[in-house]
C-alpha cells in the first residue's frame, strides 16, 4: 500500500502545480493498481508486476501509434511509460546483464538455442526485478546462436 500512498501523494502534488498531464498519467497508474487490489480480495497484489504489465502496454500502443504516424498519441504513451518506470527498481545495464547470462550459460552448460529456456530462468532468478524478460531473451538467443 505504500505505493498507492506515494502516488496519492504524487497526484496531489501534480495537481498543485496545475500539472493535468502527469495527474492524469498518475491517477491511471493508481487506478491500476487499486483495480487489481480490489480483484484480488484477501490475496496479496505484485504492485511491481501489475507496474511492468501496465508500463508494457503503453510501450505497445506507443509502438502502434508510431507506425501509424499518430506521434501526439505515441509521445502521451511514452510519457506514461517512463512515467511508470520511475516506480520500478533500476534495470541492470548491458555489462551486467550479458555477465549474468554468461554465468548462467555455465551454470547451465547450455550449448544451443533449445536450452534457453533454463538459462532464462537461471537469470530471472539472479536479477530479480531488476531485468526485462525480453532483454534478457534476446541476449540470451544472441549467445546461444
Amino acid at each position: 500500500m505504500a505505493l498507492l500512498d506515494d502516488l496519492t501523494a504524487q497526484i496531489t502534488d501534480a495537481q498543485k502545480a496545475r500539472d493535468t498531464v502527469r495527474r492524469d498519467a498518475l491517477r491511471l497508474i493508481r487506478d491500476a493498481l487499486q483495480k487489481e487490489h480490489k480483484e484480488a480480495g484477501d490475496k496479496p497484489v505484485d504492485d511491481l508486476a501489475v507496474l511492468r504489465r501496465e508500463r508494457k502496454r503503453r510501450l505497445q500502443s506507443q509502438e502502434i501509434y508510431a507506425e501509424n504516424g499518430r506521434t501526439e498519441l505515441a509521445d502521451a504513451e511514452q510519457f506514461e511509460a517512463d512515467l511508470i518506470e520511475s516506480f520500478l527498481p533500476q534495470q541492470l545495464d548491458e555489462a551486467a546483464l550479458s555477465a549474468l547470462v554468461d554465468d548462467a550459460i555455465a551454470a547451465t552448460g547450455a550449448t544451443s538455442k533449445k536450452d534457453m529456456g533454463g538459462v532464462i530462468k537461471h537469470v530471472m532468478a539472479a536479477a530479480g526485478d531488476q531485468a526485462d524478460g525480453k532483454t534478457v531473451s534476446g541476449l540470451v538467443a544472441r549467445k546461444l546462436s
